[in-house]
């Protein structure tokens, strides 16, 4: 009210501002002012059912990995019209055949999915030149935070509004923008001024958060970036502690030292719990470290991730073990029947249920039994079988070291094959996540000998998993990745594996666009 006295004021995401256009404007892009936005999963549901009603064949992909891309799609404004798939890019052929049907799906069913309230708006100012200089018109001021982490269709959508009403203001830093994997465009800060030559730069050097020690470290390191606008942080705080590199012979002695650390702080009065924070590159990095902060009674959180023994994909082997070690347990059972896919769907796992309950076995004695179901017809009797002989090979490995059991679990399941076969980022996650549960299960054999095995591991793991002693505590370290740490402060703070492969990422090793992204994330 102070700075746009009687003013009319429109305060919202980008998201937002469109949702409300289309309710008005919807018309023009075949949508009725009554549409429905579809969430996620319900997005996922809708690009489901048009596998399903089309019979499109998938491959190795999953639904989530085709919906990422047609989100990229849209978020670079490219319509199915618009899309020219790559020749010989498995992903892109399918993409071609479903991204037109599913688009199709949602405006047959007045729908949109987050990614269309950006796509439609922006096609709208840019197709039809009334709208444009109508609402170009009602917002003759527009101003953005956070520049540097907008994508193309966002960039649209601002340069269409603002040509009759050059007044656009925005805030951002090219050495912060860190989500290109996203979708967002740094080029959209870095060429601001060749879009609008009369722009005016105001830059922000005084920081009021960090120490002189540190920025002088953060600048240093950003310097090497060519993509970026010049500046120099400075500071009127006091110089602070120096910005201290350690190194380990391993990731274990890593995670056991800052443990110790930390337990020293907050014995000394120094640091309460909630005041320290370790990040890392990815998730999987943490696993270590939970070890370390529970072997000192230390209480931590896990912020906008999973622990350890809770991602899905350690999970799922996890109900392998378990289904080896009790094949009366029912729920691994039916958590793993279909997991990696084999085919075995909701009817073939009702009928085994059924088949179970009638003849009072557990599960897995009812998939050895296959051949005696009669509802079971063709390649589900099959699928089935074979899963049943799979789980009699693996349950003979049993009394074997439990890492030699899960490793019979990733031959016989191809579980991480499958994951490093796919194209997609969190895959290959996953799967240096199996990898870090078989270094573990290394570690357990070793510590443990004779006196271990599956039952002891299943029992340690089974308590591992178990927090619910901690949710009522509010004063616990925080783990976080990189990416998650942004925008947020903490007055002691590890930043873990800073090692070639890790941080920068290796898939950003051979493009040096990539590489300034990675240096871009250390910065910030």
């Amino acid at each position: 009210s102070q700075l746009a006295p009687d003013a009319t004021v429109w305060t919202s995401t980008f998201h937002k501002f469109c949702s409300k256009t289309l309710r008005q404007y919807g018309g023009y892009v075949g949508l009725e002012e009554n549409y429905t936005i579809l969430d996620a999963s319900d997005s996922k549901k809708a690009l489901k059912q048009t596998v399903e009603e089309h019979d499109i064949e998938l491959f190795k992909y999953s639904e989530s990995q085709v919906l990422n891309k047609i989100s990229s799609l849209k978020n670079q404004l490219l319509a199915p019209e618009d899309f020219q798939p790559r020749p010989g890019v498995p992903m892109d052929a399918i993409v071609e055949k479903i991204y037109p049907l599913y688009q199709n799906r949602l405006l047959r069913s007045n729908a949109v999915d987050f990614d269309d309230l950006l796509l439609h708006v922006a096609r709208l100012l840019m197709n039809h030149p009334d709208v444009r200089e109508d609402l170009d018109a009602r917002y003759q001021y527009i101003s953005v935070d956070e520049y540097q982490d907008t994508n193309y269709a966002q960039y649209m959508i601002l340069k269409m509004l603002s040509v009759n009403h050059r007044n656009l203001a925005v805030t951002g830093d090219p050495d912060q923008s860190i989500y290109g994997w996203r979708g967002a465009n740094i080029r959209n800060i870095l060429d601001f001024e060749k879009d609008f030559p009369e722009t005016r730069v105001v830059k922000l050097e005084k920081n009021y958060r960090s120490t002189p020690n540190i920025l002088e470290v953060a600048d240093h390191l950003i310097d090497y970036n060519t993509q970026r606008k010049e500046k120099k942080l400075f500071t009127d705080n006091q110089p602070g502690s120096p910005v201290r590199l350690v190194a380990y012979p391993n990731q274990h002695e890593e995670a056991s030292q800052i443990a110790e650390q930390i337990q020293n702080l907050i014995a000394s009065g120094k640091r309460r719990p909630q005041e320290i924070a370790v990040f890392y590159r990815t998730n999987v990095l943490s696993r270590s470290l939970e070890h370390a902060l529970r072997s000192q009674g230390i209480p931590f959180q896990i912020v906008k991730g999973h622990e350890f023994y809770q991602r899905k994909e350690i999970k799922d082997v996890i109900a392998y073990l378990h289904l080896i070690n009790n094949p009366k347990n029912d729920v691994a059972f039916e958590r793993i029947i279909n997991v990696p896919a084999r085919k075995i769907g909701k009817v073939t796992i009702d009928r085994l249920k059924q088949y179970a309950f009638e003849n009072r076995l557990c599960l897995l004695e009812a998939a050895w039994n296959a051949d005696r179901i009669s509802a079971l017809k063709g390649n589900a009797k099959k699928n089935v079988q074979k899963f049943a002989e799979m789980m009699v090979r693996l349950r003979s490995q049993a009394t074997e070291l439990v890492s030699s059991v899960i490793t019979q679990v990733y031959l016989e399941t191809e579980y991480r094959n499958v994951l490093l076969s796919s194209d997609h980022p969190e895959d290959e996650e996953r799967a240096a996540n199996l990898d870090e549960l078989l270094n573990a299960a290394h570690e357990f054999d070793l510590e443990y000998g004779e006196l271990g095995g599956l039952d002891v591991y299943l029992d340690q793991a089974s308590l591992v998993s178990d927090v619910d002693a901690w949710e009522t505590e509010s004063d616990k370290v925080t783990l976080m990745t990189l990416h998650a740490a942004k925008g947020l402060e903490f007055p002691q703070v590890f930043i873990v594996a800073l090692e070639d492969g890790i941080l920068p990422h290796s898939r950003s090793m051979e493009s040096d666009s990539e590489i300034e992204e990675e240096r871009r994330l250390f910065f910030v």
